[in-house]
């Protein structure tokens, strides 16, 4: 096979053998790389040696990725996600050099180095100061992971607008840790999720059974196991609260008297049932958004009111005006935006409005209103902010972005 090298042994400092192996360039580019070497001399000489093996290591990162991967499709995500974009390069406390995607944080480098690190990432530093595993790496840093004894990744690391995880080789990691735990935890989990995130968007009356059949899933059971082990994300639920324009039909109470007849396509963003060209106007007390189901309401010269099914004034309406209720829909046009009223509780410190309102202003939110109390036992804050909103979506991503602000304890819509 052309192999040459000269070998002996040597016995050196205190009687300690030394095997010592004496080749050329071109003997050890035959030895290491085979009869290609002779190819790779005459096409480049050292820079086509370094860009092959670059391809080599590339191609066997592809074999790697194709093991993590469950099925094809998610293996060609990433391979679009992940190749066709720059890099960036950090070094370990070591000095190795680490090759990441631009944007990755230090999180995934934490799962680049190993994925039991990765599980097990509780912080980093990066040039000795300690850093969030949101932050995001740049050329030339050198980066080192602080780690618990116990792997514990959060389900937080796997939403996409909270920015833990840039790649999606690191987020594939943590998928398949969650689906590793036991089917019973996860349908706990599953479910305080959807809970929560339906009370932080303010709607109570989805049937789980339509959330299912929505993801096609025959069983509430599976929803629940599916989005506790981060098969289905919050984004995903709140996308799919807004694709339920048409009212639950067990929002509004048994003995509603709702009026009944083929729909009209008024010009704006409500469909009236039998009414045409009826002056409609949106509810105070309870500001519903694209998404939300609703039910109107004929009031006495100020056209139909909207509210939400599940508003209050709606439940308790007295039997008498129970006739005056009428059937609505939204419209499905998404371009305009409408008032959400959002609570937040946090931890006082100097500069949390100002966080908030960067925040609101960074994601192109306008706000209407705004309002702080403060409580000096506890040293706990309270906002309430009116903000234009254009459907449930934008509002969950909102509220996800604010609760990773520094001391929020929660954010949510206010009911």
């Amino acid at each position: 096979n052309n192999y040459q090298s000269i070998h002996t042994a040597v016995v050196g400092p205190e009687g300690k053998t030394l095997e010592v192996q004496i080749r050329t360039w071109d003997m050890d580019r035959h030895a290491e790389l085979g009869v290609a070497a002779h190819w790779l001399y005459k096409e480049g000489g050292k820079s086509a040696d370094r860009a092959f093996e670059q391809k080599i290591a590339w191609l066997r990162q592809l074999l790697d990725w194709k093991e993590e991967e469950s099925n094809a499709g998610d293996f060609i995500d990433r391979f679009k996600s992940e190749v066709f974009q720059d890099r960036v390069y950090v070094f370990t406390p070591k000095g190795e050099v680490i090759d990441l995607p631009q944007g990755a944080t230090a999180l995934d480098f934490a799962y680049h180095i190993h994925t039991d690190i990765g599980h097990r990432c509780r912080g980093a530093k990066v040039e000795g100061r300690i850093v969030p595993l949101t932050y995001e790496l740049k050329n030339g840093q050198q980066v080192e992971v602080l780690t618990s004894k116990h792997p514990a990744p959060s389900r937080d690391w796997l939403n996409p607008h909270l920015g833990y995880l840039k790649t999606s080789r690191a987020r594939a990691k943590v998928r398949t840790w969650f689906k590793q735990q036991d089917q019973h935890q996860n349908e706990v989990d599953g479910r305080q999720i959807v809970e929560r995130e339906l009370k932080r968007l303010g709607v109570s009356d989805v049937p789980l059974e339509k959330l299912a059949a929505h993801f096609s899933l025959p069983h509430v059971s599976e929803l629940l196991v599916a989005v506790g082990r981060s098969d289905i994300s919050t984004s995903q639920i709140a996308a799919a609260l807004h694709q339920f324009e048409r009212p639950a039909e067990t929002a509004a109470p048994p003995e509603s008297a709702a009026v009944s007849a083929p729909r009209h396509r008024e010009g704006g963003d409500i469909h009236i049932r039998g009414v045409g060209n009826l002056l409609t106007s949106m509810a105070r007390c309870c500001r519903p958004a694209p998404g939300d189901p609703i039910v109107g309401f004929i009031t006495r010269g100020h056209g139909v009111s909207i509210h939400r099914s599940d508003c209050p004034n709606i439940l308790n309406l007295v039997s008498d005006l129970r006739p005056r209720l009428i059937e609505v829909e939204w419209a499905g046009r998404e371009q305009n935006t409408y008032p959400v009223e959002i609570e937040i509780e946090a931890i006082d410190r100097q500069g949390l409005l100002r966080d908030v309102g960067s925040l609101l202003a960074n994601e192109k939110i306008n706000v209407l209103a705004a309002s702080t109390s403060t409580d000096r036992k506890t040293n706990t804050a309270r906002m309430v902010i009116t903000v234009e909103i254009a459907n449930t979506d934008q509002l969950s991503r909102v509220l996800s972005r604010i609760t990773q602000l520094p001391n929020v304890l929660e954010a949510r819509r206010h009911v």
